[in-house]
């Protein structure tokens, strides 16, 4: 039960902090506040839901709740450098003739870039073998997995709404008028 309303809260929740700033025309988003008041909820019902389904002492769960700050810290702008390399090669392939040095460029960056995400990753697992049993590691990057697939379906799910011009409740969008 208590997993079926950490799921829930979690699919009410996500689409308005995945939202995109094409989003926009489906409603207005939330502001910066909001925003960032709906990741810090989900951050705490991931920690509760961590803390609870691993077992963890307080202790554990404060250093984990630490060390996954300062490495989201640390992926945020890899990420964001990510995207911004998709969309360039995105738009240098949708050209009628690509430049090929531009795409092999962009290529390297790319995964050059997703080695650096590899490498995070890589030291955050270690550090948290510091305090965590292999045991509550294991659940813990099962878990992980679990939700990052829920969020990466529901930004699929809110991007095909888009194209269809459907709103995030399956509404028509209203077009805004000019």
């Amino acid at each position: 039960m208590k997993a079926l309303l950490w799921v829930l809260a979690l699919a009410t929740t996500l689409p308005l902090v995945a939202q995109q700033p094409e989003d926009t025309a489906a409603g207005a988003p939330p502001n910066g506040a909001e925003a960032q008041q709906l990741r810090e909820q989900i951050r705490q019902r991931w920690s509760e839901h961590v803390r609870s389904t691993l077992g963890l002492s307080g202790d554990q769960t404060a250093k984990l709740q630490a060390t996954e700050q300062r490495f989201e810290g640390q992926r945020q702008p890899i990420r964001a450098r990510q995207r911004q390399i998709n969309q360039a090669l995105s738009a240098e392939l949708a050209l009628g003739t690509p430049d090929q040095d531009r795409v092999r460029q962009l290529v390297n960056e790319r995964q050059d870039n997703q080695l650096k995400l590899q490498q995070v990753n890589h030291d955050e697992a270690r550090e948290m073998q510091g305090y965590l049993t292999p045991v509550q590691h294991a659940r813990y990057q099962e878990e992980r997995r679990r939700f990052q697939e829920r969020v990466a379906d529901l930004v699929r799910h809110r991007r095909e709404q888009r194209r269809q011009g459907l709103g995030p409740r399956g509404a028509a969008r209203q077009r805004a008028r000019p």
